[in-house]
């Protein structure tokens, strides 16, 4: 029978040292295969969990020999959670894992290298783009696949734009008509203008791109940008919308723990600036009618990039590599568990399980395959996975962020301090 554990309860049981482990005691199965236990952990909000609960109990029903552990928590819990575990050598055997981690667990050599399975055809990547499998692989090793494809984008309330007599015209809206726009709901609604573009590690890295800037040098040694003026200036907006409350503090957006809590479906924000698989489950969450924007400033240095939504990943602790392979294969190839998933963890990677399901997509669903359509045809070259030491910079940035809109230190101080520290951090990669 599948158990489904909390995930902060085997944060718990690292700590006193005991284990959620998959080296349970095998007893012969159905077939004669050995029963096996898989733990498979990822992050999300309710519809999330809900909907991969029922592949899951799919994929035990093909796979009768084995059981499931499930684990999950929101964003900021899983990987508070994910650290203890990793230390005690009890990650689990399928970890959904993001960009920006990828590095600090692959680096390590924590993560297996899935490119055996892929030409031993465990995982089959025939209806796949090469391009979108590149998107896990880091030196060569692929420490993570990809699970579904997505796009920065801008979700609005429509109904508060229409009360605020807003228009965007999102081919060619520039920075300071996203200001404007922001302040003048404010103005006429009370409500807020946008969620304050946080995380910050997400949107100054694309408000970058759009000044044909990058945060990361391609090698990891160091920040890519130059000017610091750059910083001052992406802050001091961020600063003066939090002044007028066109934007949410520091402490409000603390409070935001998942997508039941974000300001949009609380109808408190007329714009979150999310990724585009988000919006399935925004609309799910809230009656107001929502639409996806591209971004400002977008087009004339391609600023957009087609992303790997989240990955997964197979740790070298576990001692089912191939049967998590087997469960990923089947998570992003079967039509009927993408029928279930519907683009939430971003359209899907493989074009035969993309193709099956639009047919079955609810309103909300197919905008999110058109958005990431058309914001492909101005895609520009994506970034590489983010470096060794980015999970301390993105600490720092986001403490930095903190302290600047707080008004401890001014964005030019923080733009100063930020560039010390994370050159000092990504230092540590030179010779690597």
């Amino acid at each position: 029978m599948r158990k489904f554990v909390p995930f902060f309860l085997c944060a718990v049981l690292m700590l006193g040292l005991y284990g959620c482990s998959s080296n349970s005691e095998e007893t012969a199965g159905e077939g004669g295969k050995k029963s096996i236990t898989l733990r498979v952990a990822w992050w999300g909000g309710q519809p999330r969990h809900d909907y991969t609960t029922k592949i899951i109990e799919m994929y035990e029903k093909e796979h009768p020999h084995v059981n499931i552990e499930a684990e999950f928590a929101n964003w900021d819990d899983y990987w508070k959670k994910l650290a203890p575990m990793s230390a005690a050598g009890q990650l689990p055997d399928v970890i959904q894992m993001d960009t920006a981690y990828l590095s600090q667990y692959g680096g390590k050599g924590q993560l297996e290298d899935l490119a055996p399975y892929l030409k031993d055809g465990t995982i089959n990547t025939d209806s796949i783009d090469d391009k979108v499998i590149e998107g896990g692989k880091i030196d060569g090793k692929l420490y993570g696949f990809t699970l579904g494809v997505n796009v920065l984008s801008v979700i609005s309330n429509d109904e508060l734009f229409k009360k605020a007599g807003i228009k965007i015209k999102d081919d060619n809206w520039t920075w300071t008509d996203f200001e404007n726009a922001a302040l003048k709901v404010q103005e006429k609604t009370g409500q807020y203008g946008s969620n304050g573009m946080h995380p910050p590690d997400v949107f100054f890295p694309f408000y970058l791109r759009t000044k044909g800037e990058r945060f990361y040098k391609e090698d990891g040694t160091g920040l890519a940008y130059t000017d610091d003026k750059l910083f001052a200036d992406y802050f001091k907006r961020q600063v003066k919308l939090v002044e007028a409350k066109a934007s949410p503090t520091p402490d409000e957006s603390a409070q935001v723990k998942g997508m039941e809590d974000d300001f949009i479906v609380k109808g408190r924000t007329a714009v979150t600036w999310n990724y585009s698989n988000q919006y399935s489950a925004f609309a799910q969450l809230t009656d107001a009618p929502l639409s996806l924007h591209l971004p400002p400033e977008h087009l004339k240095e391609k600023a957009l990039f087609l992303r790997p939504s989240m990955l997964f990943s197979v740790p070298k602790s576990s001692e089912h590599k191939k049967e998590a392979a087997k469960f990923i294969d089947f998570f992003v190839n079967s039509e009927k568990a993408n029928s279930l998933m519907k683009g939430e963890r971003g359209v899907p990677v493989s074009s035969k399980a993309a193709e099956a399901v639009k047919s079955e997509l609810n309103e909300a669903e197919k905008k999110i395959f058109e958005y990431v359509e058309r914001a492909s045809q101005y895609a520009g070259e994506a970034d590489p996975p983010e470096p060794v030491g980015s999970a301390e910079v993105i600490k720092l940035l986001k403490d930095t962020s903190d302290q600047i809109l707080y008004k401890k230190i001014t964005p030019e101080q923080g733009a100063e301090r930020f560039r010390k520290e994370a050159d000092a951090i990504l230092k540590q990669n030179q010779g690597k």
